[in-house]
């Protein structure tokens, strides 16, 4: 029975999930602002020099429609005009239609909505009037970071990495395991008088780490395949989520963040989208 064990085993960490390459289409661009409509336009166009990366190098150009102050006056009514556009990307800032974007605390009650039931995905500039963009913020996209606690598989939050990424930019796929939980496990397992400790931690350890590290590995190769010019790294490791995610984004002049906002087993944002959106307030985010 051991050695079947050890076979089982053996076969299960050669099972590798491997990256699947798609293009992501972005036809339609909806602008969201609560803003008059020169000063829309003014957004729009800071937003068009900032995503120049969906205009493609065969001339195809996303068309944008801009809703203003005086285009809708509920959260409802914002989400039937969402739906009768249907567009492929939504882009507003935190706090619309409210003067909580003077205090840290919250991404607003319509993009709130907005992330959880719009069907495309939502990008969140910082507020126009906040004043805490970093320099690099609202620039360009040629350093993109996608960040997840289960990144192994996660080929759409990867494509939208991909889509997003100016040429010859830097696309970071990362990966923290939540050291709290972890210690909590090992704690567990420590109970167990069968189970050497230190060699659980060890090789539980390595293996959480090893699976996201082969995933990174199997993008770089299918989008060297593709033919892809950006730059793909990994950032792999075992630590606190928030801490880090800020780090690494300090760290690497991050332009844009793409992140899971959905979670398919309850209504509410995704567990590790919320702190992130609400805390990580100088750059834009793209939510899926």
């Amino acid at each position: 029975m051991a050695k079947l064990d050890q076979f089982e085993s053996a076969f299960r960490a050669a099972d590798k999930p491997v990256y699947a390459y798609k293009h992501v289409e972005i036809a339609k661009i909806l602008v969201v602002a609560d803003l008059p409509g020169p000063q829309v336009v003014a957004f729009r166009s800071r937003l068009q020099s900032f995503l120049s990366v969906l205009s493609d190098d065969t001339g195809g150009v996303p068309h944008w429609v801009d809703l203003g102050v005086d285009a809708f006056g509920s959260i409802e009514e914002l989400l039937e005009l969402v739906e009768s556009e249907g567009p492929d990307l939504v882009c507003t800032y935190r706090n619309l239609f409210t003067r909580a974007w003077v205090q840290p605390h919250s991404l607003g009650d319509y993009v709130d909505v907005l992330t959880q039931i719009a069907p495309c995905p939502i990008l969140v500039a910082p507020h126009p009037k906040a004043g805490r963009q970093f320099d690099h913020a609202m620039k360009n996209t040629d350093k993109v970071m996608a960040i997840t606690d289960h990144l192994t598989g996660d080929d759409r939050l990867v494509n939208y990495g991909v889509r997003f990424t100016l040429p010859g930019g830097t696309l970071f796929l990362s990966h923290v395991e939540d050291e709290a939980q972890f210690e909590r496990t090992i704690a567990t397992i420590s109970k167990i008088p069968s189970i050497d400790t230190d060699d659980a931690k060890s090789a539980i350890l390595e293996q959480l780490l090893k699976e996201p590290s082969d995933y990174v590995g199997s993008c770089r190769d299918i989008l060297a395949a593709q033919e892809i010019s950006i730059d793909t790294r990994g950032i792999v490791m075992l630590g606190h989520h928030l801490r880090e995610y800020k780090r690494l984004i300090m760290e690497h002049e991050v332009d844009l963040l793409v992140l899971n906002t959905k979670d398919e087993d309850q209504l509410a944002m995704h567990g590790l989208a919320y702190p992130l959106a609400v805390e990580l307030r100088e750059i834009p985010l793209l939510m899926l």
